[in-house]
């Protein structure tokens, strides 16, 4: 026998199957190459240069692996559909004559020829289109993208193991297939799961459950530090949920309708009913995965859409000012030289600070419990209530004055409050001896960027004077120790000049910082001890976190959409495969051509279009839930994250109807 016999029938098996080996092909490629994209953006120098692209990176790499995880379960996957279509061959070609060790030398070949094509055109089109992405992606900082290809040898590296290593198993997977199975197994394997299942209402209701069960926390869950922590619980529930509802909740649905005789008995239904039931156990969990798909890349292209596009008002509510200054004391006189110095620095640019605000404040978290604050760590609520958590800001009445321009008055026990997130609708607040009466609320308060960037819920509360602060100071240092708030003053200050020279100004007084550390402790010098924030330079931190979350929610939407074209592609094949000997013993019995085309478009129809609706219904339900983990982000514009929910599963119908044609023409083609 030929040395190369092995090879040149692998290359007529694979000729021969084109119409499943190739858009296997085809995805593989278009896998690698979008691994290799990421992996070699999350190495790219050029990016790493650019100021603000720490955390880009850091959400490249994590997708990276994200990328790697989901290319092993799904080229693992779709290989399944192949060895389902090849097995009847194998079956063939061991009944032949052929040994089972020959036969795994043809998938070896096989493998090989699949794996080298995939990897050197993947590898080629990544490193093609690399340059592109790092193009859109520095586009987001408006900076100069350099000329030339960057080809990253150790992604090369981890591309080339990682889909080796895949290819291997794979490989290993199918031949184990074929040891196991007898002849008579192979010459049936395409048929294997005809055999129709019976209605298992435990399990169905168990999916009920399950399901009702992610919904009814994505609905009722109002805290966000809540949504945080169960958002994972309710995602498992409800992927659990949509597999064990299609493949046993629509056996039990359709055994339902076979009994209602009105509906069954008539010709269209009776063929999609029956035909439906007869093979739904494998048919169901295609349709899931696409229907888990199809939400992954709904709540990922609509929520780090909205998170982009929605930066400004994110920004804005972090930073109410171009410039937050949070000296470490906050007496009088070290104010004053905050102050001095400040001035004299923007002198140099011949510039004065505008819009300025300032104020006093004490900050520290606790418990809600209706109208009062837990502040006690020996108390056993702290164990079990953590989405209770919330903190609170101490201002005093001059303060708010002079922000609000106001002349209001308040009695000790009187304050006014506002509210970040959730209003607050008692009549008095509790804190340690403290019982507040709530005089009034008010809106639109400059909270410093570390309240607006804490995860709880915040409440700013005016107190009548200094002497209330210093004892609510007290009385926190006492119950907290080492890890109790100080009382900070924040001043706030716009500056009327460009972006570049705000960027200028920033660098100077950091300049002149690194000039201050340098002075001897005894000076009679100006030291500035504290935090320095500016709006436009946290801008581009701000772009690369959700720059990237963006990037990688389309490039993994675009992956997860591959998957589910592919998998639509299999399962409209593998059932014409299926149907085409039913059909033709339908016509032999005398049921018309018309009456089986509106059977086939009926029951093609309703399965292909169910992980969508479920999908949409998905969607609905984790709409609440995932408003309140962007207002974790800042984010709380709701009206852009519906539009960019409702546009985005509008846009993904269509494109879902066009690839509906596309793989339905490929089943009628074959039935026919």
């Amino acid at each position: 026998m030929s040395k190369f016999f092995y090879f040149k029938l692998a290359i007529t098996n694979i000729k021969k199957n084109a119409k499943t080996y190739i858009p296997y092909m085809i995805t593989s490629i278009m896998t690698i190459c979008m691994f290799y994209i990421i992996c070699s953006l999350s190495n790219n120098p050029d990016l790493s240069k650019v100021s603000g692209t720490d955390s880009m990176v850091t959400v490249l790499f994590l997708g990276t692996i994200i990328c790697g995880i989901f290319a092993t379960i799904f080229l693992f996957y779709t290989n399944s559909f192949l060895m389902k279509r090849r097995k009847k061959e194998f079956g063939l070609y061991n009944i032949l004559g052929m040994e089972k060790k020959h036969i795994s030398r043809v998938v070896l070949c096989e493998t090989v020829i699949i794996s080298l094509v995939s990897l050197i055109f993947g590898i080629l089109v990544g490193i093609l289109f690399d340059k592109l992405m790092l193009l859109i992606l520095l586009s987001m900082f408006t900076v100069k993208v350099p000329l030339g290809f960057y080809i990253s040898p150790q992604s090369l590296k981890t591309t080339i193991i990682l889909f080796v290593v895949i290819f291997v198993v794979i490989f290993l997977n199918s031949i184990r297939q074929i040891h196991l199975a007898k002849p008579i197994e192979l010459l049936h394997g395409s048929s294997v799961g005809e055999k129709e299942p019976k209605a298992k209402w435990i399990i169905a209701l168990l999916g009920f459950i399950c399901l009702g069960s992610g919904y009814y926390i994505a609905v009722k869950t109002t805290n966000p530090i809540a949504a945080l922590s169960l958002f994972f619980v309710a995602v498992i529930l409800v992927i659990i949920g949509t597999y064990l509802l299609f493949t046993a909740g629509s056996i039990v649905l359709l055994k339902a309708l076979r009994k209602n005789k009105n509906y069954y008995y008539k010709t269209k239904n009776f063929i999609s009913v029956s035909g439906m039931i007869y093979r739904m156990k494998q048919n169901a969990v295609g349709l899931a995965n696409i229907c888990i798909l199809s939400t992954m890349v709904l709540v990922m292209i609509s929520s780090t859409f909205s998170l982009w596009y929605g930066m400004n008002d994110i920004i804005n509510n972090y930073y109410p000012t171009e410039f937050q200054f949070s000296p470490s004391s906050h007496s009088d006189k070290d104010i004053k030289e905050l102050k001095t110095w400040i001035n004299n620095t923007l002198d140099d640019f011949n510039k004065k600070p505008i819009d300025e605000m300032e104020y006093t404040t004490l900050n520290f978290a606790g418990i809600e419990k209706e109208n009062s604050y837990i502040i006690d760590k020996a108390n056993p609520v702290y164990s079990n209530s953590v989405d209770d958590i919330g903190t609170l800001s101490f201002i005093t009445l001059d303060d708010y004055n002079k922000l609000y321009n106001s002349n209001k008055k308040l009695d000790d026990n009187e304050i006014f409050i506002s509210s970040n997130r959730d209003k607050y609708n008692y009549d008095t607040l509790k804190v340690f001896d403290y019982n507040f009466k709530i005089k009034g609320h008010f809106e639109d308060f400059p909270i410093d960027k570390y309240v607006a960037a804490n995860v709880a819920k915040n409440h700013v509360v005016v107190v009548k004077d200094m002497d209330i602060l210093n004892n609510l100071y007290k009385l926190q240092k006492k119950e907290y120790g080492k890890m109790a708030s100080d009382i900070q003053y924040f001043y706030f200050f716009n500056v009327d000049t460009d972006a570049n020279t705000v960027l200028k100004i920033n660098d100077k007084f950091y300049d002149e910082l690194e000039t201050m550390s340098s002075y001897p402790e005894d000076t009679n010098k100006y030291v500035y001890n504290g935090k320095i924030d500016c709006r436009e330079s946290s801008k581009y931190d701000l772009i690369g976190l959700n720059g990237g979350l963006l990037f990688i929610g389309v490039f993994l939407g675009i992956l997860f959409t591959m998957a589910t074209i592919l998998i639509m592609y299999y399962k409209q094949t593998s059932e014409g495969y299926d149907d085409k000997e039913r059909f033709a013993i339908m016509q032999k019995v005398g049921i018309s051509n018309k009456e089986i085309k509106q059977s086939i478009h009926s029951q093609v129809l309703t399965v292909f279009f169910l992980p969508l609706i479920v999908a949409g219904i998905h969607v609905s339900f984790a709409f609440p839930f995932i408003t309140k983990i962007l207002v974790i982000l800042n984010l709380t514009n709701i009206k852009l994250y519906a539009i960019a929910t409702c546009g985005g599963f509008l846009l993904f119908a269509v494109f879902y109807a066009i690839v509906y044609r596309i793989t339905a023409r490929s089943y009628y083609k074959i039935v026919s």
